[in-house]
C-alpha cells in the first residue's frame, strides 16, 4: 500500500535553466529554507548513482537521509531514491516547458517494505497534507530563486 503525494509550480524559466539550479544538490541549503545541510557522499559530478545526505526540519525535527540520483534525463526530470525506516522512497521531478516557462512536478512515492511500516503508512495518512504543504514550500524556495536569478 504505497503513498503518494504531487505538487507542481510553474516557474518563469526555461526547463534546461530549471534542472541545473534543482540538481546543484550541493546548494540546496542555500535555496530550500527547510534543509539544513547536504553532505555529498559520492565525489565528482551529479550523474546517476550519485549519494548525499539531506538533513531538514520534519514535523518540528530534525531528520537526515541518505539518497541517491536513480535516473537523470536532462532536461526533462530525475528521480531520487532512498530506503530508511522499513520504507522505499521514489521522488520523481518532471520539468515541461510551457508558455509561461516550466511547469515543475514532483511526485513523492512511499512503500512500505515491513509489517511495521505498513502500519505507519495507515497512521500517516492525516499528515499527508502536511507533507504536501512541506513540499510544495521546497518548491517555491525553488521558483523564488530561479525567479531572482
Amino acid at each position: 500500500m504505497a503513498s503518494s503525494i504531487s505538487v507542481s509550480r510553474t516557474i518563469g524559466a526555461p526547463p534546461a535553466a530549471v534542472y541545473a539550479v534543482s540538481t546543484d544538490v550541493e546548494r540546496w541549503a542555500e535555496i530550500i529554507p527547510a534543509i539544513d545541510k547536504i553532505e555529498l557522499l559520492t565525489p565528482g559530478p551529479i550523474q546517476v548513482g550519485s549519494r548525499f545526505k539531506e538533513t531538514r526540519m520534519m514535523f518540528g525535527r530534525a531528520a537526515t537521509e541518505e539518497m541517491e540520483f536513480l535516473e537523470m534525463d536532462e532536461p526533462n526530470g530525475y528521480v531520487l531514491g532512498a530506503e530508511s525506516h522499513g520504507c522505499r522512497y521514489r521522488t520523481e521531478y518532471v520539468f515541461e516547458p510551457v508558455a509561461e516557462g516550466t511547469r515543475l512536478t514532483m511526485t513523492f512515492n512511499a512503500e512500505p517494505l515491513t509489517f511495521l511500516a505498513k502500519i505507519m503508512t495507515v497512521l500517516m495518512k492525516p499528515m499527508m497534507k502536511k507533507m504536501v504543504q512541506m513540499c510544495g514550500k521546497d518548491l517555491d524556495a525553488l521558483k523564488a530563486h530561479i525567479e531572482g536569478s
